[in-house]
This record gives C-alpha cells, sequence and structure tokens, in this order.
C-alpha cells in the first residue's frame, strides 16, 4: 500500500497529547495503523507529551489531561503491530467498534444514486461524528467547505480533487478553511471514511437541500 497523503502535523500531536476528538481519534488511529511515516511522527510527539508529563516540576498537569494522554499513548501502542481481524478488512481501530466484519458486511443505507452511509457508532454524548461513505464510480460530490476540521481515510477505491489522488489508506485532514469537489474516479466504488465535527458547507442551493438525508 503506497500512502502519499498524511496526517496533519497538528493532528498528530493532538492524538499524542489526547486532545482529539473521538471520531478523530478513531481516525487518526486507523490511518496511522496503515502508515509507517505517521507512526515515526506519532512516536516523536509521544516523546515530547512524555517529557510534558515528566516535567512536573516547572508545570502542573491535570489528572484529567494526564489521563488523556496517557490513554491517547497506550491506543498508538496497540495500534503499531496490530493487524485487522481475520475476517474484518477494516484498520484495527474500525473493527474494534463494528466487530469482526469485512466491508461486505456494512449495513449501508443508500441516500441517493450512486450515495450510500453508514453511521459509525460511537460514544453517547460525543460532539464529533464517524461516518462511512460509499460514492459510485464518475460520482462528483458537490463542490463544499467544512465546519470545523474534517478527516477522511480511503478504504477502497479512489477520488481526485484539487489536492491530489486519493487511495487507500491515504487521509484528508482538512479545515474549516478549506473548499474542493471529490470526484470519484476508480473503477470501483470509493468507500471511504469521514469524521467530522459540524456538516459540510455546500455551495448548491440542490446540495443543501439534500444534506439533511445524507447527513454530511
Amino acid at each position: 500500500m503506497k500512502i502519499s497523503h498524511h496526517l496533519d502535523d497538528a493532528t498528530i500531536l493532538a492524538f499524542a497529547a489526547g486532545t482529539v476528538g473521538e471520531a478523530h481519534g478513531v481516525l487518526a488511529a486507523a490511518h496511522i495503523s496503515l502508515c509507517p511515516l505517521c507512526r515515526s511522527r506519532v512516536k516523536s510527539a509521544e516523546q515530547i507529551a512524555g517529557a510534558i508529563l515528566a516535567d512536573e516540576s516547572e508545570a502542573s498537569v491535570s489528572d484529567q489531561c494526564r489521563a488523556a494522554t496517557l490513554a491517547s499513548l497506550d491506543a498508538i501502542l496497540q495500534a503499531k503491530p496490530a493487524q485487522p481481524k481475520p475476517k474484518s478488512d477494516l484498520p484495527l481501530a474500525l473493527s474494534r467498534i463494528l466487530g469482526d466484519v469485512s466491508l461486505r458486511d456494512i449495513k449501508w443505507k443508500t441516500k441517493a444514486p450512486g450515495v450510500a452511509v453508514f453511521d459509525v457508532p460511537l460514544s453517547k454524548g460525543t460532539s464529533t461524528k464517524l461516518k462511512m461513505l460509499r460514492l459510485g464510480h464518475g460520482r462528483t460530490m458537490p463542490e463544499h467547505g467544512h465546519g470545523g476540521d474534517e478527516i477522511t481515510l480511503i478504504l477502497k477505491g479512489s477520488y481526485h480533487d484539487r489536492f491530489g489522488r486519493f487511495a487507500p489508506g491515504d487521509v484528508a485532514d482538512l479545515d474549516h478553511e478549506i473548499e474542493h469537489q471529490p470526484i470519484v474516479d476508480s473503477d470501483e466504488d470509493c468507500i471511504c471514511v469521514v469524521a467530522f465535527e459540524t456538516k459540510a458547507k455546500y455551495k448548491t442551493l440542490l446540495a443543501k437541500l439534500a444534506q439533511p438525508f445524507v447527513g454530511i
């Protein structure tokens, strides 16, 4: 698997510090388990976080912050050697939530021609959302921006936008300033997982009207 698009530096640091939201943390862990480069980057961030925690003589660290950081680092350590379960073709971070299932087992909900969605369950009360999205060959998504940080991980197929081509293992780590228009360019469906805080900001009236049905 050749990975060309990686997590943003800010996401790597937030993940190591335990301050990233739940959905974004799951997606970051999924990418990190597939990407040697980002595993190395997390290792460096882990060392920095460890030094900060150890240096209590100069700065106090709350119990809550310490617990979140240690939990995040534990997840990183588990993600490094872990492999998907025998039946699952999902990254470990997703198979832990969905169980021993493959992409063929996902119970998709068709929202529009060539567009299907599956809601990945997260902890009650979390402010972030995690959705799997299946887009048909040649499908063009409406041009849109984002209401906050959004991470998309490609599991199968590919799409391209103004930032390049995104294939399995790649992530699009975007913020509220980014606007783009993904176009599926693989012969097969493009299946990806999207972590977001607030729904996308579509530009056309038709896309805005369809948004409540798609949920992204």
